[in-house]
């Protein structure tokens, strides 16, 4: 067996066929060939690495380079998807062997974490990964938003084809990256497909700053308005994108829009009528993970107060001893010192990304501390709630 690295166009006739039969109906048509191989050009940059033996192919993971904020600080990210093996080669360890590769080779060049969408949870904990909130789904008529369309809002909302509003759209996205702890962008070369979507933009504008923005669709009239993540730089750029949705009362019946965690959509409106929802199903319908690939690479995010030493064990990308302290609010690293706590990977992580505080790392079996530990880990990762929007 050998396992080497691939390019783009290599993918459409090494991992292609895995990724298809194990994520699409299949067989695959001819015309689902032609469509995967015209968005390799998207793909230059991604990190794919494959199993072969007697010339075939058995198994293929791959990363995307991506941008996350943790904590106030942006860290290269690697977006591990693809995934997959031949069915008759599972169960023999080629994925984890791929895995441990890919998450050492990423980290050498650079990337501090890392993030996936999980077919299984529990897989992927193996690895060091720890799940973080889903994006919510909020389903509501236009209706429940009608006392905006009395309120004289200043700015205003321009409506593009995706092509024409791309670029004010990324640069939305990126002063948010910069702003909103675990939001993720991907690179130029991956980001470029988004202007090829069939998708409206909706861009909220307050004089020349661009406030919010949505991506969107209208299915049918009389149906539903099918929108993407609603972003905004505070409450005034949704304010506006909502009275934007409100302006289709006679449009459509619904609006359908994704949504962070901590949003409350409940509080749009007096009147508002709204479900939101966040299914998590396997294997489809997963909560993302993410995991730390390098302690020292989180030096200078924003944290509490206080320290405290720690062994991360089981792990051999970030394992070992490390004193963690916070000087003026950022994190300071450095390694050895006498632990005064045991965590995995999965476990650091979790304190890392706020997902999980130091009770529950100990009710999951992600360390073991005692209530000392707790108090100070406590105090230096307060919880906090990452919105990972992007999906791959």
């Amino acid at each position: 067996m050998e396992i080497r690295q691939i390019s783009a166009e290599e993918r459409l006739t090494t991992s292609f066929p895995l990724q298809a039969y194990a994520f699409m109906p299949s067989p695959w048509s001819d015309e689902e060939v032609e469509r995967y191989r015209k968005r390799m050009r998207f793909f230059t940059t991604t990190t794919s690495l494959i199993a072969e033996e007697d010339g075939a192919t058995l198994a293929g993971v791959a990363a995307l380079p991506m941008r996350q904020n943790v904590r106030d600080l942006v860290h290269d990210m690697a977006g591990v998807a693809g995934v997959a093996s031949h069915p008759s080669a599972r169960r023999r360890g080629l994925v984890r062997e791929l895995l441990t590769r890919l998450l050492r080779q990423m980290r050498e060049q650079g990337c501090t974490v890392s993030a996936l969408y999980p077919f299984r949870p529990s897989f992927y904990a193996r690895f060091g990964y720890v799940g973080i909130p889903r994006s919510r789904t909020a389903r509501f008529t236009p209706e429940g938003l009608s006392e905006l369309l009395r309120r004289d809002l200043p700015g205003s909302v321009q409506r593009l084809p995706i092509k024409e509003g791309f670029e004010a759209y990324d640069v939305l996205l990126h002063r948010l990256l910069a702003d909103r702890h675990g939001f993720a962008v991907f690179d130029e070369t991956r980001s470029a497909e988004v202007r090829e979507e069939p998708m409206w933009v909706a861009l909220a504008r307050v004089g020349d700053e661009v406030v919010g923005g949505v991506r969107y669709r209208v299915d049918e009239h009389g149906g539903d308005l099918l929108a993407s993540n609603l972003f905004s730089t505070g409450p005034l750029g949704r304010a506006l994108l909502l009275q934007f949705f409100a302006r289709h009362v006679d449009q459509v019946r619904h609006v359908e829009v994704l949504l962070g965690a901590d949003e409350t959509p409940e509080l749009w409106g007096t009147d508002m009528t709204v479900t939101t929802t966040a299914t998590v199903d396997n294997p489809t319908h997963n909560a993302p993970m993410a995991r730390v690939l390098d302690v020292p690479g989180l030096a200078g995010s924003r944290v509490g107060h206080g320290g405290i030493t720690v062994e991360i064990t089981g792990d051999e990308l970030i394992g070992g001893v490390w004193t963690l302290g916070a000087d003026d609010g950022q994190l300071t690293v450095k390694p050895g010192g006498i632990p005064a706590a045991t965590l995995t990977a999965g476990g650091f992580s979790a304190l890392a990304y706020g997902a999980l505080d130091p009770v529950e790392v100990v009710t999951r079996g992600l360390g073991d501390l005692d209530g000392g530990a707790v108090d100070r880990l406590g105090a230096l990762f307060p919880r906090r709630t990452p919105y990972l929007f992007a999906e791959f």
